[in-house]
């Protein structure tokens, strides 16, 4: 069995992810916060990790900056991050983090389970389902 951390401090958003992607082969185990995600990883680390882009004073990009940090001192294997961002110009800070995934919100059962499921597979999932914005209005 896979086993999945989500992390936020908004209820609602665990248990989306939780209706999207759990059945028999996934468990989903919910933190609320990172310094909460870095103790539960020393433990037992996950095979995915899906955080929300605002979580209280440890946001999703420090924490996935945090999980690699610990495994370039080889205190973790590699867990990959899904980013759950809030806009478009937040997929910057996915990418700057080195996170494998990211999705834009609002989030919806269909991706978020593709996703988790590319991951899951050892692949990267970055967000397409919004059409790209020009830089310049159109005339």
């Amino acid at each position: 069995m896979q086993k999945i951390i989500v992390v936020s401090d908004i209820p609602t958003f665990g248990k989306v992810i939780r209706a999207s992607v759990e059945d028999r082969d996934i468990a989903v185990q919910e933190v609320t916060s990172g310094p909460e995600l870095l103790a539960v990883v020393a433990g037992t680390p996950p095979d995915l990790v899906v955080s929300d882009m605002q979580v209280g004073n440890m946001g999703g990009m420090a924490i996935c900056l945090e999980i690699r940090l610990e495994e370039s001192y080889g205190n973790l294997p590699h867990i990959p991050v899904l980013l759950v961002v809030d806009r478009r110009a937040d997929v910057f800070l996915a990418r700057r983090s080195h996170a494998e995934g990211w999705l834009v919100k609002p989030l919806d059962p269909l991706r978020t389970r593709r996703a988790v499921h590319e991951l899951l597979d050892g692949k990267d999932f970055h967000d397409r389902h919004l059409e790209p914005v020009p830089l310049v209005t159109p005339v």
